[in-house]
């Protein structure tokens, strides 16, 4: 699939590209995530400020979710800017898998969001699972085509999936129900998952690539996590070279893999930092030295629901 591209001028003068997706619409190639992790829970206002600084820093599409509990920060910082000049993506929870359940779900993120439509909304995972724990066995393809009709609904642009494997969404296409637009997965300098991005490719899905940073920074790693840091002496010689952070480096490398990037940050300084990556290209010989860092090794495995019927990874994985 050749993504095509058209160029936004940031306030900043960097130069963002937009993918066009397989419906027509564009998506931007790096957006603000919104999901500030297990460990950091959202203030009243520190998601609002920081959807604000990255919209000025030239941000043109943020990443959010119902689970996480921000979709009325996001909501708030949004009502600052025009709605047509930001791409706004949002996900179903998995307890709202069934069909008839799905077009509320999204009503309610539309008015937590202060906005009449996403341009993308995403199934967050194929594990359905009530509130009180047990497992929703709801077939995903029942939740696609909840999405599909709140779609025809005019209550988003696009629809897509996040965290399916490649049989599921062959599934989904086997069983002749329209095509995802994107998938977002897991992807970073540990995970690249090489097979599946080309699945991707052939099939003229977008793919988003959330928690880019794996365990670069040594604070969020833990102990058996692979290598890099953010303190590698040969990520900061790759840096200094680019004149560019390890950050921008890594970010830099996702986008020439032909992902979107989700970083996330509560820091102004390192929101624009997070998107100046479109002035300068790796060379051949640091691509190579980035790929080599590809273990297969995934940051957020979600082992919690491994008995689930649609856990989405490979169940030989050890813990």
């Amino acid at each position: 699939m050749l993504l095509i591209l058209c160029f936004i001028l940031c306030a900043h003068g960097a130069v963002v590209p937009t993918y066009k997706m397989n419906d027509g619409f564009r998506m931007p190639a790096i957006a603000l995530g919104t999901w500030l992790g297990n460990n950091t829970k959202p203030s009243t206002d520190n998601v609002e400020k920081a959807v604000t600084w990255a919209i000025e820093a030239g941000y043109t599409h943020v990443d959010t979710a119902w689970i996480y509990k921000v979709e009325q920060q996001v909501g708030r910082a949004l009502k600052k800017f025009k709605r047509e000049d930001v791409f706004i993506t949002t996900k179903l929870w998995n307890d709202k898998h069934a069909r008839s359940s799905v077009i509320p779900a999204l009503r309610q993120s539309l008015e937590n969001l202060q906005t009449t439509y996403v341009d993308l909304y995403l199934i967050h995972w194929p594990v359905g699972q009530f509130q009180n724990g047990s497992y929703d066995s709801t077939d995903y393809l029942e939740t696609w085509r909840g999405l599909i009709d709140a779609k025809n609904a005019g209550l988003t642009r696009s629809i897509g999936v996040s965290n399916f494997n490649q049989q599921m969404i062959d599934r989904i296409l086997e069983n002749g129900l329209e095509k995802p637009v994107a998938l977002q997965v897991e992807l970073n300098l540990n995970l690249q998952q090489p097979a599946l991005l080309n699945y991707c490719k052939q099939k003229n899905i977008t793919v988003m690539a959330y928690t880019p940073f794996g365990s670069i920074f040594p604070s969020k790693a833990k102990e058996t996590s692979p290598p890099p840091r953010v303190d590698d002496p040969a990520m900061v010689a790759m840096a200094t070279r680019y004149n560019k952070t390890v950050p921008q480096v890594v970010l830099r490398y996702l986008v020439e893999l032909g992902v979107v990037p989700l970083p996330k940050s509560l820091t102004k300084s390192r929101i624009a930092q997070n998107v100046d990556i479109f002035d300068f290209s790796l060379s051949e010989e640091d691509k190579q030295l980035l790929k080599s860092y590809d273990k297969n090794y995934r940051t957020i495995p979600q082992y919690k629901w491994l008995d689930h019927p649609f856990y989405p990874f490979e169940r030989t994985e050890t813990k």
